[in-house]
């Protein structure tokens, strides 16, 4: 029997990322270097290197970046008083924060201004989800487990609202939902606020399912996305491992696998895919398939390069 390998569809960056990538190459290009990010741009590592060799600096904490530097906010968004510091430190700042997180923030603001407190399904210390928390003044809590759903207490059971964060999966918040329903029977919110790209790639890992031996996730460790759809194709029969590139697979993972799957989280950039088949190839999996699957026709202009003092 033919070693195969199959190409998920789709994989790969998704349109935030694209537009967060650009905006600091482009940053780069109209200003110059050294330009500073706040905390990486997106989760992989091989796009934060690939930027700090065009002279992009990467910071953890705003007093880091000069006064009057460019500073650019990543594609997870920040807080209300992340945007202020950058002010009061005399920071001409970009925001590339993603459309679709952005919308999440508008709703939480929203939601606050009409005095509901706001709960959160998301990962503690997550950026995004910090970022989320901060769009509003008090009265936010995130949510990360059925056990916290049950917990979580609110000034008034009749004006709750929620969201999520975009890179879970259904299975994630499809428990906590149910029990905040259940306690807050007129809670107000989405169905989830799961971006497109997410639930496209975690479609496709479904509709993988048994047809593999071994799926490969490209995708840093610290990625949130990538981390749910190994999780997804665990779930749908398939061994999974998140591999950063191909020098991190395993040869023993290979031994009796006849089909491998591979797929990319949406911060993973193509190249990395292209050098796991070839490794594969070279390993005797020989015969190749790309499944077919949603076309994905969204795009995000860079953010705008007219800076704010």
């Amino acid at each position: 029997m033919k070693k195969k390998i199959i190409l998920a569809n789709p994989r790969g960056f998704c349109a935030g990322v694209e537009r967060a990538i650009s905006t600091v190459k482009l940053a780069v290009k109209k200003y110059g270097t050294p330009i500073y990010v706040l905390h990486e741009i997106v989760h992989n590592k091989h796009v934060v290197r690939e930027l700090e060799q065009m002279g992009v600096i990467f910071v953890s904490d705003l007093v880091d970046a000069p006064r009057g530097a460019i500073c650019i906010f990543s594609a997870h968004g920040v807080s209300v008083a992340t945007e202020m510091r950058a002010s009061s430190l005399g920071l001409r700042t970009i925001n590339a924060t993603c459309p679709l997180v952005s919308s999440v923030h508008n709703m939480v603001e929203k939601y606050h201004g009409d005095d509901f407190d706001v709960l959160i399904i998301g990962h503690h210390g997550h950026p995004e989800v910090e970022g989320t928390a901060g769009r509003a003044g008090g009265n936010v809590f995130v949510v990360a487990s059925e056990e916290e759903a049950q917990a979580v207490k609110v000034r008034d059971v009749s004006r709750v609202a929620y969201v999520t964060q975009t890179t879970l999966s259904q299975d994630d918040i499809a428990g906590i939902r149910n029990i905040l329903v259940s306690r807050f029977p007129g809670i107000k919110g989405p169905k989830s606020n799961i971006c497109y790209a997410t639930l496209n790639r975690q479609q496709a890992m479904q509709e993988l399912g048994q047809d593999c031996d071994v799926l490969l996730v490209v995708g840093s460790k610290n990625s949130s996305n990538s981390n749910r759809l190994c999780e997804v194709g665990k779930r749908a029969g398939m061994e999974g491992y998140l591999i950063d590139d191909a020098r991190d697979i395993d040869m023993h993972w290979l031994q009796s696998a006849t089909t491998v799957c591979i797929t990319a989280g949406a911060s993973a950039p193509e190249r990395l895919v292209q050098e796991v088949v070839d490794f594969l190839q070279q390993q005797g999996f020989s015969s190749f398939e790309e499944m077919s699957g949603k076309e994905e026709r969204v795009i995000f202009e860079p953010a705008v390069l007219e800076t704010s003092k």
